[in-house]
């Protein structure tokens, strides 16, 4: 679906909403999903969040991350309130978007024409009403994109041939273009590509073959499946070792993204559970009420982290969005068992909303990134100066 008419932020905002108060109240039915469905993709699209993205002078309402993490975040959380999957599925795109074409690291001179005539057609085709996801992952690497095992072949004017096995592809099917990491052959750093994969067929017969479909407990209709590519066609983001200087200008943005998502998971599990509870609150035994009380100062704590991260990103200081990050994680997995303890052995039935949001915020905390993971870049970045 194009996008053509040039909104405010606010109205996107408006937008957004909208869709997502409605989304709601199909909650139970959403919830037993098992794939995506592409009308979903489209209204969000006509609500003009993919022009959030994309640069004022190109026509968007993409600013700074000082100025545009809020609204974008804030739209994540209202979607996630909605739909977990789709909303996870929907934060590919801006962060896809800003770890790759909206950074102001300067190109080397040689490089300059084709990163400027690169980063205007991915804006128009965004304008157009492309969407972007990611697999990056990819088995034995840990979830970090630098241990790749994949490989790219040049085959002249930045595009390339890329091979390897990925997992992990949020969105398949619905996604426009896809990024992934591979390392360039004769290269000894991995880099960044992006492979247009509209109308790819999944049988190998383009380069593109389906190893295992999505099965997740949580996160369950993202289609996140694994693919195996042969030769697949692909572009280099950006330009040689742009990658190890990007990723960790890019974090504290991509953190807060993912963040909201896992808030918006929590604050209507939260709401849910009060509506539950209330007529019955002072039949509540001690134990009960001790759970309740603990969840309500993590729900508290987890809104207070994100808050703090993107106030970070609009002094411009990139500090504490990891810590941020980690905590939420760390809360949201804790506070949703609380909920399932409190209420009893039905909210583990397949029709129980609350069994839904525990395991999708815990395949949250395992897959963006994997806790080793992530604790090896926190435990790394607190002796930083």
């Amino acid at each position: 679906m194009a996008v053509v008419t040039r909104r405010s932020v606010e109205d996107v905002e408006r937008g957004v909403r909208a869709v997502a108060t409605r989304w709601s109240r199909e909650r139970a039915d959403r919830q037993q999903r098992r794939e995506l469905r592409s009308a979903d993709f489209a209204e969000i699209a006509g609500s003009g969040f993919l022009e959030l993205v994309v640069p004022v002078e190109a026509g968007g309402l993409w600013v700074s991350a000082a100025v545009s993490t809020r609204p974008i975040c804030e739209a994540l959380r209202e979607l996630a309130r909605a739909d977990s999957s789709v909303a996870l599925v929907m934060s590919m795109h801006p962060t896809v978007v800003y770890l790759c074409w909206l950074s102001t690291l300067p190109a080397p001179a040689d490089e300059a024409g084709r990163w400027d005539a690169q980063r205007r057609e991915v804006s128009q085709s965004i304008r157009e009403g492309a969407w972007f996801g990611t697999i990056t992952s990819e088995p034995g690497s840990g979830g970090d994109v630098a241990k790749t095992k994949a490989t790219a072949e040049s085959i002249g004017d930045g595009r390339y041939r890329v091979s390897g096995i990925k997992h992990f592809g949020s969105g398949s099917g619905l996604t426009s273009f896809m990024l992934t990491s591979a390392l360039p052959t004769g290269s000894t750093a991995p880099e960044l590509f992006y492979m247009d994969v509209r109308g790819a067929g999944w049988d190998g017969s383009a380069g593109m073959t389906l190893v295992a479909p999505w099965d997740g407990h949580g996160m369950i209709a993202t289609q996140s499946h694994a693919f195996r590519f042969e030769s697949f066609p692909a572009a280099l983001v950006g330009w040689n070792g742009y990658l190890e200087k990007r990723l960790p200008q890019a974090g504290p943005f991509l953190a807060c993204a993912f963040s909201a998502v896992t808030l918006g998971i929590v604050e209507t599990a939260m709401e849910a559970a009060r509506q539950a509870l209330g007529p019955k609150h002072t039949a509540l035994r001690a134990f009960e009420q001790v759970e309740w009380s603990k969840a309500l100062v993590e729900s508290w704590l987890a809104a207070q982290a994100y808050e703090g991260m993107l106030r970070a990103i609009e002094r411009q200081e990139g500090r504490g969005t990891l810590e941020g990050k980690t905590a939420i994680a760390g809360l949201a997995e804790s506070l949703t068992g609380r909920l399932c303890r409190i209420l009893g052995g039905g909210t583990f039935s397949r029709g129980s909303p609350f069994g839904h949001w525990a395991e999708d915020v815990r395949a949250l905390g395992f897959l963006r990134p994997p806790w080793g993971l992530a604790y090896d870049r926190l435990f790394e970045s607190s002796w930083a100066t």
